[in-house]
Parts: C-alpha cells; sequence; structure tokens
C-alpha cells in the first residue's frame, strides 16, 4: 500500500491554520458587532498578508475570496450606525483585502524566481568549478609539460649523432623523468587544494626552491633577452608550506614577468628575484620586472578571478597563486616598480626553532 508523505509534512500548519481561523472570527464578530463607523474588516489584510508566506497562490486567492465574503455578510447583520458609513467602509475594506492579495502574490512569484535563478546560478557554480578545475590544471602543467618536450628534443638530438652522445641523452632523461614528476605532484596539489584540504606543509629551503625553477625557466628568460639578477639573502631560514605549490606560484610569477617585458619592446628588460628576511618571523620573495606594469586602478582587481590585463590571458594564475599563498598562512600583493614595470611579493612563515 502506498502512502502520500506529503500530507504528514503539512501537520505543522494546522496550528498556524487554527490561529488564522480564530482571528478571523474575531474580526468578523468585531465587524458585526460595533458600529458601521468601526472598519474592522479591514483587518483581513493582516491574515491574508500573514498567510502569503505558507500557503499556495490557490489557497491564499480562496483565503481572500472568503475574506470578501465575511466582510459583506457583516456589513448586512451590523445593526448599529450610518448605513452610508458601514458601505464606504466595507467598500474600502474589500479593496484593501483585494490589494493585499494582489501584492502578496507578487511577492511569492518574486520569491519563486529568486528561488529558480538562484538553482540556476548554483548550476552554473558546478560548472564553472569544472571549468576552473580544468583551466589552473592546464595553466599548471603547461611549464613541465614544455620542458619535458624540450628535453625530449633533446635526447633525440643526442642520441642521432653519430656516435650518440649517451652521457648528455642520459642526462635528458632524467630531466624528462624530473618533469613528468613534478606534473604529477602539481595535478595532485591542485586537486587536493580545489577539494579544500590542507597542504602538505614542510620544511625546506626557499633559495634552493626558487634555484631551481630559474633553473628550469633560464633558458626561456634568456631567450626573450631577459637580464636576470638574483639577490637571495644568504642567511634566510626555512619556511613551512608546500613545496611544490610555493614552486608553482613562483613559476606563475617569473611567466607573468617575462611576458611583460616581452611585450615591451623599447625598455631595459631587467628581472631581478630575491628573498629576504621580514619580522616578524616572515620570509619574503619579490620578482621585480622592468615590464609594462600594471594598468592604473588595476592592483585592486590582479588576484580577482578571471580579471586580467592581458589580450590572450584568462585571469586565473594570479588568482590561484593568492588561493595557494594563503592556504600556506601567508599573504601576496603587487605594487607598481617606481622605475616602470612590476613588483609582487609574498611572504611565507619561518619555521620556528624546534619545529621538525
Amino acid at each position: 500500500m502506498k502512502h502520500d508523505i506529503s500530507k504528514p509534512m503539512r501537520w505543522y500548519r494546522v496550528p498556524g491554520m487554527l490561529g488564522m481561523l480564530i482571528v478571523m472570527a474575531a474580526i468578523f464578530a468585531a465587524d458585526t458587532l460595533t458600529d458601521y463607523a468601526i472598519a474592522a474588516a479591514v483587518f483581513y489584510s493582516a491574515v491574508i498578508l500573514a498567510a502569503s508566506s505558507w500557503v499556495s497562490t490557490r489557497t491564499l486567492v480562496a483565503l481572500s475570496g472568503f475574506c470578501i465574503f465575511l466582510t459583506i455578510l457583516s456589513f448586512y447583520l451590523t445593526k448599529f450606525g450610518s448605513y452610508q458609513v458601514g458601505l464606504i467602509n466595507s467598500g474600502i475594506s474589500i479593496v484593501a483585502i483585494a490589494i493585499t492579495t494582489y501584492l502578496s502574490l507578487k511577492m511569492n512569484a518574486a520569491k519563486a524566481a529568486a528561488y529558480q535563478a538562484q538553482t540556476q546560478l548554483l548550476r552554473i557554480a558546478r560548472v564553472t568549478s569544472l571549468g576552473e578545475l580544468s583551466t589552473s590544471i592546464a595553466h599548471e602543467v603547461n611549464q613541465p609539460l614544455a620542458a619535458i618536450v624540450t628535453s625530449g628534443n633533446a635526447c633525440q638530438r643526442w642520441l642521432d649523432q653519430d656516435p650518440p652522445n649517451l652521457e648528455k641523452a642520459r642526462l635528458a632523461v632524467g630531466r624528462i623523468l624530473s618533469d613528468a614528476n613534478r606534473a604529477s605532484d602539481i595535478i595532485t596539489r591542485i586537486r587536493s587544494l580545489t577539494k579544500g584540504e590542507v597542504p602538505y606543509k614542510s620544511r625546506f629551503d626557499l633559495n634552493q626552491a626558487i634555484l631551481e625553477i630559474v633553473a628550469m625557466s633560464r633558458s626561456d628568460i634568456e631567450g626573450h633577452g631577459i637580464s636576470l639578477n638574483l639577490n637571495l639573502s644568504d642567511d634566510t631560514p626555512s619556511v613551512l608550506a608546500d613545496r611544490v605549490q610555493i614552486q608553482q606560484v613562483i613559476v606563475n610569477m617569473i611567466l607573468n614577468a617575462t611576458e611583460a617585458m616581452t611585450t615591451n619592446e623599447n625598455q631595459k628588460r631587467d628581472m631581478q628575484i630575491l628573498s629576504t628576511i621580514s619580522k616578524p618571523g616572515t620570509v619574503h620573495f619579490s620578482i621585480i620586472d622592468t615590464g609594462i606594469g600594471f594598468p592604473p586602478g588595476s592592483i585592486e582587481h590582479l588576484f580577482d578571478p578571471f580579471w586580467t590585463a592581458k589580450e590572450s590571458g584568462i585571469g586565473l594564475g594570479l588568482t590561484i597563486s593568492r588561493t595557494i599563498i594563503e592556504a600556506n598562512e601567508g599573504k601576496i600583493w603587487a605594487e607598481q616598480n617606481p622605475d616602470g614595470g612590476a613588483i609582487v611579493r609574498f611572504s611565507l612563515p619561518i619555521v620556528e626553532k624546534g619545529t621538525q
């Protein structure tokens, strides 16, 4: 035997319906037993307004009609006062009931439209989240994949020589394996980041992590005619963060600086990468370029999703970078370079003494 599960859910409305009937009975009694000059029937509008939040449209219309019927019935049953005054007051009450009903129906329709729009936005958000995940993975994995292609081509050239240069080919294969593992680590970290998982934090030497990225990016930097100046503090202590994620941020910042200077053909192309100690208990990483800089009023939007000043940009690189840095309890920000160009910095917490 099938059961209608919707009926038990409506039992919570019974006290409200009983209360509404009691109030309507009181209004009817007051309107009938008092003088025509007292327009108690106008209070039916309050009943309709209160009921509009939990009854259906059809029920609300029926309730409005019933209130109008009670108003007319009360008018005929009233024995006191001026008939003309009673007629005017009853007409005003009926108009008030009708207007309240109309406004309540419009309000309910607006609520329904808003709910439907919210539901649609949630669907769009799910699709957008999937798109953001795919785009972020493609964005971050592009660098190691490009390095794999470069090393693969180099390996092929060494093997094609007569005789083959096996030593250099072996080194190229080693770089391929290293970059492939790095791409796998990036995907793993991005997945954990999008799931809201805590980053895999460990203590590591930030300077060494910077040097690894610089070594991987140097050919691209020099290929664009950029002069690179490294100024890494010798006494920089270890930081506590997810090494792979932090290196992703550094890669993105180097790529942005390189692109900014490539489009600036008439200016010198200088890139500075710095690491400094900042109190209390943080290390700063900075990258300074002499590129086109930031458009006026754009700095406050640089880290917004899908906001970009590049013609071919997608506006996710710095957004992802901010998410990563903040997940590792750091901060990231941007400044205009007084000498022309841009400065982007981030800070990370230093490993406290005694931390393993």
